[in-house]
């Protein structure tokens, strides 16, 4: 078969797409109206797998925010409605609501239960070059039920997330010592406190919250929350932040112009001033040490922490890219992102939280015809984005049709967030200050940190 019956060939071949998540599903959709065949392969019992296991947690976007155009326009012919779009879903409305109904319109495209184990070229690991552009992509599936299928595609796009890795405890990306020794004490999720089991867990407890974003802000809040009702006296957090305290140390607050996001870090402030929890700044866990049935934390600077009965973990995720070894990836060395699209998500560098509209251009790799999308694309950079997601697959499915045009044309305005600088890993103070050209913020303010304690300025 010579390389244009090759070509044809392939082009009738199904885009596979990783995950039944957000991204994923859009993704299919807009697949489905460019008239193009998706397979959409889930680990997962059920679409939206990722999404359930957080159903508790309320989002910070609206309704209006979170369904794509293209799957509106799949799902309306089924009488599906649109919920209020100016009302915040939790996990697990978005689940049932819009992304459920989004799996079952989307037919025999989606299969459960679904774990992809490998992605290459047929013929073709990484190192052959000899008509490697020309062959199809073969991609390797267990599951469930124990059967093992491979599958031709003519691209794939990987909306797997980072969900299933979240990262350690430790200050230096390793898990601590002793951390998985500790790992009935441990949960690397937000609690769900209206569960009775784990509320039990929690309350009248001292509990350790390890993170400086969204989650750790959602779960200072509803320990708090907690600590204030009936069943929680005795209830404490010791939050224990890696870097020092500065003006974003609780996001823009109200300068956020996504409202419910702001929220989240007053809400957390609030635990703090009110004295439901105490901040430890600069502290990088080096182990977790038991202590009858408590836990030391023990800093890499040799400091010890009061004992705790629970740790919650909260420093992010990463992606899984073990099956993805046989393709040829240009990934940033730090964040695991595509290279083109690291540098506008850097947290060492990154200003004001929003990260400039991109697409194809941004998300293509030397492997042509393999794209990581959604909150994987993202590697280990934090405040992803459904919008972001939704834009992302719209550009390279329309790169996929041969659409360039569109493919390359920006259609999406995100909102700032109202926080100036990175993450920074260690926070220096003037890393948050305005810069001399007029930046976004205004210098850091100092805050106070627990009832009755003397006020303390950024830094580490």
């Amino acid at each position: 078969m010579n390389a244009t019956a090759v070509a044809t060939a392939t082009e009738q071949l199904p885009v596979v797409v990783v995950g039944a998540g957000p991204a994923g599903l859009a993704a299919a959709a807009h697949l489905v109206d460019r008239g193009l065949e998706p397979l959409v392969l889930e680990a997962g019992a059920q679409a939206g797998a990722a999404v359930r296991e957080w159903s508790h947690v309320r989002l910070f976007s609206t309704w209006g925010e979170v369904t794509d155009p293209a799957a509106e326009k799949l799902l309306a012919p089924t009488g599906w409605v649109k919920p209020d779009a100016g009302t915040y879903p939790t996990g697990g409305d978005w689940a049932a609501d819009y992304l459920q109904p989004l799996a079952e319109v989307l037919g025999d495209k989606v299969r459960v239960g679904a774990r992809v184990t490998g992605v290459s070229r047929v013929g073709r690991d990484r190192i052959v070059d000899a008509d490697r552009e020309t062959q199809p992509f073969t991609v390797h599936v267990a599951y469930a039920d124990g059967r093992e299928e491979r599958i031709l595609a003519r691209a794939v796009i990987d909306a797997s997330g980072t969900w299933a890795v979240p990262s350690p405890a430790g200050g230096d990306g390793l898990p601590a010592l002793g951390e998985r020794a500790a790992a009935d004490r441990i949960s690397y999720r937000v609690p769900d406190l209206n569960d009775p089991t784990t509320r039990a867990r929690y309350a009248g407890k001292r509990t350790a919250v390890i993170g400086s974003g969204a989650s750790a802000f959602t779960a200072l809040a509803s320990l708090a929350d907690l600590a204030k009702s009936e069943d929680g006296d005795g209830t404490h957090a010791t939050w224990i932040l890696r870097r020092g305290i500065s003006g974003s140390t609780f996001g823009g607050g109200t300068a956020d112009q996504l409202p419910a996001r702001g929220a989240l870090g007053l809400a957390a402030k609030a635990a703090v001033d009110e004295g439901h929890a105490d901040a430890v700044t600069g502290f990088r866990t080096d182990a977790v040490v038991r202590d009858g049935e408590r836990l030391v934390l023990v800093a890499e600077d040799g400091r010890r922490l009061a004992p705790v009965d629970e740790l919650i973990v909260l420093t992010g995720f990463r992606p899984d890219l073990s099956f993805l070894d046989e393709l040829r990836l240009g990934l940033d060395e730090r964040l695991q992102a595509p290279v083109e699209l690291a540098p506008l998500i850097d947290p060492n560098q990154h200003s004001c939280g929003t990260v400039y509209p991109h697409g194809v251009k941004e998300l293509s790799h030397p492997e042509e015809g393999v794209y990581l999308v959604g909150m994987k694309s993202y590697g280990r950079a934090p405040t992803f984005l459904a919008l972001t997601g939704y834009e992302q697959v719209r550009s390279v499915v329309a790169a996929i049709a041969g659409d360039r045009e569109s493919a390359e044309r920006v259609e999406l305005v995100l909102p700032e967030t109202g926080v100036c600088g990175g993450a920074g890993l260690f926070d220096q103070p003037e890393a948050d200050a305005a810069s001399d050209d007029g930046g976004c913020c205004a210098a850091p303010a100092t805050l106070q940190i627990g009832v009755g304690a003397p006020p303390r300025s950024g830094g580490c």
